[in-house]
């Protein structure tokens, strides 16, 4: 699996920034609420991103063990990291969005300031970056450190390294 880049999650941010400034626009021509999500998404917001760090914590803890007495399920380590990947794109969807809607607010913010609308895309971005930062760290936790080869096995020190300078994912 290829790593998170953050260039990516960059342009998903821009663009669904972009569709939520556009979202904004038409919902307030059609006299429509805006499109925001409301203050209780935060709480499964908040639900996913301890669950995917508790599961990173525990492939960590497996990676850090200095006597492995059992092997880590592979597949068990796969889908913590796919978590991962979703809950950083899904953050990098909430953040894009809302900053829209926040950015549609800029022209009129000295009187929207404190209004509810703005308070929830705030809130809404915030749950976003968390979401982002967990996934990008949990994904960090699912990398093994490169072995060092052994003196026996071809030639010590001096010897290539061979595959993924970083290690692959556990």
């Amino acid at each position: 699996m290829k790593p998170l880049r953050i260039t990516v999650l960059g342009l998903i941010g821009i663009v669904l920034g972009l569709l939520g400034f556009a979202a904004t626009q038409l919902s307030d021509r059609a006299s429509a609420a805006t499109p925001v999500l409301p203050y209780s998404a935060l709480g499964s917001v908040a639900i996913i991103a301890v669950f995917t760090l508790a599961l990173g914590i525990r492939v960590l803890r497996w990676r850090n063990e200095e006597t492995r007495k059992r092997m880590i399920d592979p597949i068990f380590a796969a889908r913590t990291l796919v978590l991962a990947h979703a809950c950083a794109y899904a953050g990098a969807v909430l953040l894009g969005w809302h900053a829209g809607i926040v950015a549609d607010q800029i022209p009129v913010w000295i009187a929207r300031a404190t209004s509810p609308v703005v308070l929830q895309a705030v809130a809404m971005m915030g749950g976003g970056v968390v979401m982002v930062a967990i996934g990008l760290l949990v994904e960090r936790f699912c990398r093994i450190p490169p072995e060092d080869t052994d003196e026996g096995e071809g030639g010590g020190k001096g010897a290539p390294r061979t595959g993924d300078a970083e290690g692959g994912y556990a």
